[in-house]
């Protein structure tokens, strides 16, 4: 995932929402998205339902990430460190069997070794942001 600025981005795809649906839980948390119907929640400033964030949000930014510190589901690391309240924590090693990684496209979970050897969804074919490998360090331990 690679960050740009607000401005080099323009909108957000078309059809975006920055706010949950109509029918959310009122006491969903601040900035959740309403899941579709199957898919897990999707927390921090969301601006569509294929999981794009305010921080990246190109065609190609179709993945979220659940945290191993809460097991929370966040597009993107700026995503938990501006909505979660606490530090993240990588996955270890020793969990790359775990679903962690969330297809925005088809609402499937990837485990993290399906994710890292991937450029697309290997059930949609969705391609993923290859600069989201400038990141791996964050979520997941190397």
């Amino acid at each position: 995932m690679t960050a740009r600025p607000a401005e080099a981005h323009g909108s957000a795809s078309p059809g975006a929402t920055a706010a949950a649906s109509p029918g959310a839980p009122a006491a969903a948390p601040r900035g959740a998205t309403v899941a579709p119907e199957g898919r897990p929640r999707v927390l921090g400033p969301v601006v569509d339902d294929q999981t794009r964030c305010v921080h990246y949000r190109t065609e190609l930014d179709v993945v979220a990430m659940r945290f191993f510190c809460c097991g929370e589901y966040y597009p993107c690391h700026l995503c938990h460190a501006q909505a979660a309240g606490h530090a993240a924590s990588q996955w270890p090693l020793d969990r790359r069997d775990e679903r962690a990684v969330l297809c925005g496209v088809c609402g499937s979970e990837l485990t993290i070794d399906e994710y890292l050897g991937a450029a697309d969804c290997p059930r949609c074919e969705a391609p993923f942001n290859p600069g989201c490998a400038l990141h791996t360090h964050l979520y997941f331990e190397l």
